[in-house]
């Protein structure tokens, strides 16, 4: 258990349920398609699954969406889903904004054991503070769970094995059990424990015993938890299964560079300067200052952000996200710079005053940090504030008109936009619109089975290269105001998918798949389209006219700039 003071635990849930509940911006699509589909998918009988789900080797798990299916399934036994549709998207957030508090909570816990009780307020300050947490913590990621797990683990981990002491064999069974659990969420968190486990066993090395307890509480714990994850995503696909393989395998293959690559500095130059902002000063200085001292628990904390940066960079597609769990330790060694700074500057009041003096005039410190750092630290909040409330928040809103459309069998809607820019039916929550071609987007499937996909494009590739052309050549001359489902709006990337590019990669021949669109009645977009040469006047030609607008028409890049509106038919008569 945590010896957190209660008051630092309530702050922290109200905190985290706070920022999950007001969070109106869309951030990654992840956090819905990874997440929140699969589990509604699971309790309610419809969901969109993406190629991860449903290629003949799929790479993901069951498990992390599992921590969505209780809220889902009492709001479906309830029935509080068909009388209060919006309750199916707060109550996981509910769920996950309870799991973020963890990392305040326990690497407050860290703190203690990494350095003494007098860095705990000040690494929670940092944790409350912090822009990334604010942006990514209590969303339905992967990493965020993957985050506060680790944070547990780290909390486990003996620490004073540096000083030759013995570790506390229950505490290391904790550890070892949270870290499986976040291996288990995200294989790549083994990044992590394979350089924290190698280093206790040098410690060990020693003590024959406890390294061979070590070993079988390490062997029996991963075992369990294999066989766990092993039978529940087996019971999800219906065939032996194994995903945290099959995830291994495709993030370390060039299809993950399919969905981008960025330079090998791109963890140094801009993750890490993004996680920490206004706080990497501080987690420089701590960093130095452990390094200079000879810091023995620090030092392993700095060789393992080390290790795990370089490991991560030597891979091609990168995210922030991905050095999330990472961030807890960062905030150490940020609150290691900060009490030292507060110190100094309390050794040059008692140089002026007396003692005595001092002392009554500061009274006892709550916080000790110096008051310059803490505005300097408070300067991320605004940017906190912006990015959860106020940015991208068309992509979001978009599905509560979507949701409250009329249900007949004329609403059909088509998203001409970047795969995956809204949420799907975890938000919408529409049986009627599950129907095949009733509810449909682009698709950006990988280039499954080719052995150069270099040259390969998805369908979103290949309707953005030319709308117009797109739309003439795939839709129908004239809207048929019946509004019927599209008979092939997109790829399933099944076995026959991959074999077909297989076919084509061999053989030649177009990547168009010959998608079959209807003409639906609401069409949702991003305004960028609007600004292509004759598109303005062929979806005013086909009778249709904006119905809503929302975001910001400034904000995003590229095809996702002009804020996402919707466009409804109105037949003329």
């Amino acid at each position: 258990m945590s010896s957190t003071p209660t008051r630092m635990i309530l702050l922290s849930i109200c905190l985290r349920l706070a920022i999950v509940l007001f969070t109106r911006g869309f951030f990654q699509p992840d956090e819905y398609f990874q997440a929140l589909e699969p589990a509604h998918r699971y309790v309610f009988g419809y969901g969109h699954l993406t190629w991860e789900w449903v290629n003949p080797q799929p790479l993901r798990g069951i498990l992390y969406p599992a921590v969505n299916i209780p809220a889902y399934w009492i709001l479906k036994v309830s029935g509080l889903d068909t009388k209060y549709p919006t309750a199916v998207v707060i109550a996981p957030r509910l769920v996950h904004g309870l799991l973020a508090s963890f990392t305040d909570i326990w690497v407050c816990e860290l703190a203690r054991k990494a350095l003494n009780e007098a860095y705990v307020r000040p690494v929670y300050f940092l944790s409350l503070t912090s822009f990334f947490h604010a942006l990514s913590l209590s969303r339905s990621l992967s990493n965020s769970l993957e985050t506060s797990l680790t944070t547990i683990a780290l909390s486990q981990f003996p620490w004073d094995i540096y000083a030759q002491m013995h570790p506390s064999l229950p505490k290391l069974r904790c550890c070892i059990i949270f870290a499986a659990l976040a291996c288990s969420i995200r294989p790549t968190n083994a990044i992590i424990w394979l350089y924290m486990f190698s280093v206790l066993t040098l410690h060990l090395r020693a003590h024959t015993k406890i390294l061979l307890l070590f070993f079988r509480d390490a062997l029996l714990i991963g075992l369990v938890v294999l066989a766990f994850v092993f039978a529940i995503d087996t019971s999800f696909y219906g065939w032996p299964t194994l995903t945290l393989l099959n995830f291994l395998h495709i993030n370390a293959s060039p299809i993950s560079s399919f969905y981008g690559s960025s330079s090998w500095h791109y963890y140094l130059s801009q993750a890490l300067p993004i996680l920490c902002t206004t706080s990497l000063p501080f987690v420089l200085h701590g960093m130095f200052l452990s390094l200079k001292n000879n810091e023995g628990k620090l030092k392993i904390m700095a060789g393992c952000v080390g290790w795990t940066t370089l490991v991560y960079s030597s891979l091609g597609h990168k995210e922030w996200r991905f050095l999330h769990p990472l961030l807890p330790m960062l905030h150490i060694f940020g609150a290691r710079s900060l009490l030292e700074l507060y110190n100094r500057s309390a050794e040059v009041g008692r140089s002026r005053y007396n003692s005595n003096n001092w002392q009554k005039t500061r009274g006892p410190v709550r916080l000790p940090v110096r008051t310059r750092d803490i505005l300097l630290l408070l300067l991320s909040v605004p940017a906190a504030v912006y990015v959860t409330f106020a940015h991208c928040t068309g992509q979001v809103q978009v599905t509560s008109y979507l949701r409250n459309l009329p249900v007949d069998n004329s609403t059909t809607i088509g998203f001409l936009m970047p795969c995956h820019s809204t949420p799907w039916q975890a938000y919408i929550h529409r049986r009627d619109l599950d129907h095949p071609g009733r509810m449909w987007a682009l698709g950006c499937e990988p280039p499954l089975g080719l052995y150069n996909h270099t040259k390969y494009r998805d369908q979103t590739d290949i309707f953005f290269e030319s709308p117009i052309a797109y739309m003439r050549s795939h839709f129908p001359s004239v809207v048929n105001t019946s509004f019927p489902p599209s008979p092939f709006p997109s790829s399933v990337p099944d076995s026959s998918f991959v074999s077909h590019l297989v076919g084509i990669e061999q053989h030649g021949g177009s990547w168009d798949m010959r998608w079959t669109h209807e003409w639906p009645k609401y069409i949702v977009m991003f305004g960028a389209l609007l600004r292509e040469p004759n598109m303005l006047a062929l979806l005013e030609e086909k009778g249709y006219y904006e119905v809503w607008k929302g975001g910001w028409e400034w904000e995003g890049e590229g095809k996702r700039k002009g804020g996402v509106r919707i466009w409804e038919h109105h037949t003329i008569t």
